[in-house]
């Protein structure tokens, strides 16, 4: 099934760390065997509402092809990292 996920890091992180996020998501989400399909960094943004303190965020949007067994994994590994401020996974529609 297709996927869309999209994360907000914290504005802290530099650059090497927010590499290293970047590449740990889609580490879990190939080895889970899934694979990725687009990537797309927004970098920099603004956040509508302060979340934890901070009025930015470092925004990343994937798209991917995943288990929806294993889905429910990549949330908890996404909450379980302390720079992710907040996430959503949206299943797309079969074009």
């Amino acid at each position: 099934m297709a996927y869309e996920l999209m994360y907000v890091v914290r504005p802290t992180v530099d650059e090497q760390t927010l590499a290293s996020i970047n590449e740990k998501v889609e580490k879990f989400i190939t080895s889970a065997g899934g694979e990725v399909v687009k990537r797309d960094d927004w970098g920099k943004r603004r956040l509508a509402y302060p979340i934890a303190k901070f009025t930015e965020g470092f925004y990343a949007v994937l798209t991917f092809n995943f288990s929806p067994t294993a889905v429910r994994d990549l949330e908890r590994a996404l909450k379980l990292t302390e720079q992710v401020l907040r996430f959503i996974v949206v299943r797309l529609e079969d074009a």
